[in-house]
């Protein structure tokens, strides 16, 4: 008991000397966080993939209070990608079930702003429910806007954009030919699931893997990346306050 008590009053006190050292002008606005490794976490104590699920959902509370007290504006949680949706149905249920909780959670929390981003279509109706109830809920709230990815992928949201650019038009009755001098980037952009946001200034993924998985492929042209080891449930606030440190360092060049 003795040494746990001195592990977690060290961890504690590295993480006030991480937060002191933090420069608060140079937080991101906007953050994207990949939720990976909830599995491998739980086979790594012995558990199941259900409760691995579950104690990752547990941790979003705690990452939305971090980034209150640093001021970050908007979150963006992928919860639930297109591609787990063709998980054996034994493991799917209860994720969905696991997701439906965690959003049903944030939306009674009070702090928050709910927003879906992601093909509603592709969920089961209870699924679907949820999101809009939680998003109806919550949209007078003057906090965090936390965009929940559920049933998301990269590739597919910008099939979405260009589907509703291109239906938009055709009830105007513009022309391919007018249409084609149109098209730009901003004129796409204002049909993606998070128009009128700002684009992520920060990506964090969990668990060690370094790649996006068609995680805000339009959204994250200029973002900064931040690779992590420790599994989704195993976050912790020095985790956290680390990649703020590292994104504060950097010197954004978007291109030029």
């Amino acid at each position: 008991m003795d040494s746990v008590n001195l592990r977690d009053l060290v961890y504690r006190l590295y993480a006030r000397r991480v937060e002191g050292r933090l420069d608060h002008t140079q937080v991101p606005k906007h953050i994207g966080v990949i939720l990976d490794g909830n599995r491998r976490w739980a086979r790594a104590a012995g558990g199941t993939a259900e409760q691995g699920h579950k104690a990752g959902a547990n941790k979003i509370q705690e990452l939305l209070g971090w980034c209150s007290e640093t001021n970050v504006e908007v979150v963006t949680l992928w919860l639930l990608s297109t591609d787990n949706l063709d998980r054996p149905e034994n493991e799917l249920t209860p994720l969905v079930a696991i997701v439906e909780n965690a959003v049903r959670h944030l939306a009674a929390d009070g702090r928050w702003r709910v927003h879906h981003v992601g093909t509603l279509d592709l969920l089961p109706a209870h699924t679907q429910t949820v999101l809009k109830e939680a998003e109806q809920a919550t949209i007078g709230n003057e906090g965090i806007l936390v965009n929940v990815a559920v049933g998301y992928g990269g590739r597919q949201e910008i099939a979405d954009a260009v589907s509703s650019l291109l239906m938009d038009h055709a009830s105007k009755g513009t022309s391919f030919e007018e249409l084609a001098e149109i098209v730009d980037v901003d004129l796409i952009s204002s049909h993606l699931y998070t128009r009128g946001q700002p684009d992520p200034d920060l990506v964090i993924r969990t668990s060690g893997e370094q790649r996006l998985s068609g995680f805000m492929l339009w959204q994250s042209a200029h973002s900064e990346y931040y690779f992590c080891e420790v599994f989704w449930p195993a976050f912790r606030k020095v985790d956290f306050l680390r990649a703020l440190r590292d994104y504060a360092a950097r010197h954004r060049r978007y291109g030029t």
